[in-house]
């Protein structure tokens, strides 16, 4: 599976395709990202898909994402999921990662300025009105400061929840990266890593000292057995060496982390709209 923009620079919110590639068995079935998928930091505009073309037994398909980069980073970075259909279950798999630079400078300067002749006579200005210019000035400072007061909360209630979606997705990104890993190489090395990076996600959500816990003690906390059998599954692979199928383990700490995510946007903008 390959991913690639069509070039390697644009310029703050201009237009440009990414191409996403995959061959696979003909008999595997695969989805490939549409408009639910979350594109950050790019905005999608348009998606076209073309006819998938079979030849011996391996199926080539491949997609036109049309997007716009609004980030101010010198360099963004995209990698986009293709999903791919089981009987009972579905593995992601994710393509390499594509980059593409931001183009803030002008593409040609004139190499000698030109300037418009003009003998007419002009008069001079008059002097400088200062006792003016300082009442408009405080007239500004005054309505400033009175937008401040009154919206600075709901800016920093924006400031904050978009922060924890931009740290959300950080983390759900590296979670199925890790948890694909496991699932097709069980090993003590992945598993712990993986428990890490849920537990310091959770310790971030909740204020709790996660990473000090039990496996029994965060179930306890949560309220939730389910919590247990799930890390009870991943230390089994830490511990004991065991094989475990770590798939449906994977997925319900991925539910419990994004229950906890969502409680968290929604006491942010509680405590916007009390204040």
């Amino acid at each position: 599976m390959r991913g690639y923009f069509t070039q390697d620079s644009a310029q703050l919110g201009e237009r440009v395709a990414f191409v996403l590639k995959a061959s696979y068995p003909q008999s595997a079935q695969l989805i490939f990202p549409d408009s639910a998928h979350d594109f950050s930091p790019f905005v999608l505009l348009e998606r076209k898909t073309f006819i998938s073309n079979t030849q011996e037994g391996i199926t080539q398909d491949s997609a036109l994402y049309f997007l716009s980069n609004f980030s101010l980073e010198p360099i963004s970075y995209l990698s986009l999921p293709v999903v791919e259909l089981n009987r009972y279950d579905s593995l992601t798999h994710y393509s390499n990662e594509a980059f593409l630079y931001l183009k803030l400078n002008l593409d040609s300067i004139p190499e000698k300025l030109q300037f418009k002749e003009n003998n007419v006579y002009q008069p001079l200005e008059k002097s400088f009105n200062w006792l003016i210019f300082g009442a408009i000035s405080m007239g500004i400072l005054l309505v400033l400061a009175l937008l401040f007061f009154v919206f600075a909360e709901k800016i920093k209630g924006l400031f904050w929840k978009n922060k924890e979606r931009l740290r959300w997705i950080q983390f759900e990104r590296k979670w199925n990266k890790l948890a694909d890993l496991l699932q097709q190489n069980p090993n003590q090395t992945l598993a712990d890593e993986l428990i890490g990076h849920w537990k310091s996600y959770m310790e971030h959500l909740r204020s709790q000292p996660f990473q000090e816990w039990t496996s029994s003690e965060i179930a306890a906390e949560l309220e939730d057995k389910e919590v247990f059998k799930a890390l009870r599954s991943i230390d089994m692979i830490i511990y004991a060496g065991k094989e475990e199928d770590s798939k449906s383990a994977t997925t319900y700490l991925l539910a419990v982390a994004k229950l906890n995510y969502k409680a968290t946007l929604s006491q942010l903008t509680n405590e916007r709209v009390t204040r």
